[in-house]
């Protein structure tokens, strides 16, 4: 893939990010989820790829814009063809009650590279480049800790796991706990959960819980480009989810899934803060019709991360509000 798409992905996110922080704290869901999804649809526009959303915003007849399979881009013939998983607002409720770690992401794969993933659950754990090859979702949590922290070089009561504070997790917590480890609890946003786990300056050592599958996918790319290690399976619900995971490909509802088998190849990422979070400031209404942001853009081929803060003129980008 061109390096350079890589920026043109940020200005997606971009957009996405400065139309849902309009409705920051303002207790609205729908309003602020569907101002992120018109605003990077819109974007898309002006991107010339042949694109294919594998993770979007649910199935088509769910979803009325950038559901799963939805073409987008500024096709031309010779565009790239590409796959593209998304969450135009992950963290919906974060963003609403003007929580902490809303983001807007994007992650690129040559065509076939990331695992066409049903809107299910997953089983996950996530950690940073020291743990890669090291956790394995078939052990216990307490063991991953301990594999963890050895690489680590920690001391298991220094090790901070992190985990979204649900019912289905009480013996999790509570096994964590026992264990001596410290925890982070979160409401939503398990992309920005996973990622932490693998930047540097979070203070979080390992992911581990249910969560979305599509964030599962998005999560293994984003991981992919930071040296990170990735493991899932998927959890399902009902019977109706099974037959949409088999629609798509997926016959072993019980297998484990690498890194490298939800994305693969070379892997594009690119995420813009909307509220403040662990990796990234969110975003920043300024006087005069002007707003910051900050981004980063990652590439799994180089291993390159760039952090972009860019100031916006609002009123120079009638397509842009906030």
């Amino acid at each position: 893939m061109d390096r350079n798409l890589a920026l043109e992905f940020v200005r997606i996110t971009e957009a996405a990010a400065l139309a849902s922080a309009k409705w920051m704290g303002r207790g609205d869901n729908i309003s602020a989820d569907q101002a992120a999804v018109d605003a990077m649809r819109k974007a898309f526009d002006s991107v010339r790829i042949n694109g294919t959303v594998v993770i979007g915003e649910g199935e088509r007849d769910e979803a009325p814009m950038l559901y799963i399979g939805e073409k987008v881009g500024r096709n031309r013939g010779d565009a790239p063809s590409v796959d593209i998983a998304l969450d135009p607002l992950e963290g919906t409720n974060i963003c609403s009650c003007g929580g902490v770690g809303a983001t807007s992401v994007i992650a690129v794969a040559e065509s076939g590279h990331f695992l066409h993933a049903p809107d299910t659950y997953m089983d996950k754990i996530a950690c940073g480049p020291a743990g890669r090859g090291v956790i394995d979702i078939d052990l216990s949590p307490t063991e991953n800790i301990y594999r963890v922290a050895e690489k680590l070089g920690k001391p298991v009561e220094d090790m901070t796991v992190m985990i979204l504070e649900r019912p289905r997790h009480e013996a999790l917590i509570a096994e964590v706990r026992k264990l001596g480890a410290r925890i982070s609890l979160i409401g939503d946003g398990d992309v920005s959960a996973a990622i932490a786990s693998a930047w540097v300056d979070s203070g979080i050592d390992l992911l581990i819980g249910i969560g979305g599958a599509p964030e599962g996918v998005i999560s293994a790319a984003a991981l992919q480009c930071l040296g990170g290690d990735f493991q899932g399976r998927l959890k399902f619900r009902n019977e109706e989810e099974k037959a949409r995971a088999k629609k798509m490909g997926i016959n072993d509802f019980h297998k484990k899934y690498t890194i490298d088998e939800l994305a693969k190849g070379s892997v594009m990422f690119c995420a813009t803060g909307i509220t403040d979070g662990p990796f990234l400031r969110g975003v920043k209404i300024l006087p005069g019709r002007q707003a910051k942001t900050q981004s980063v853009v990652m590439r799994s081929t180089t291993g390159t991360i760039r952090t972009i803060e860019t100031h916006h003129h609002l009123s120079k980008k009638p397509n842009l509000t906030a």
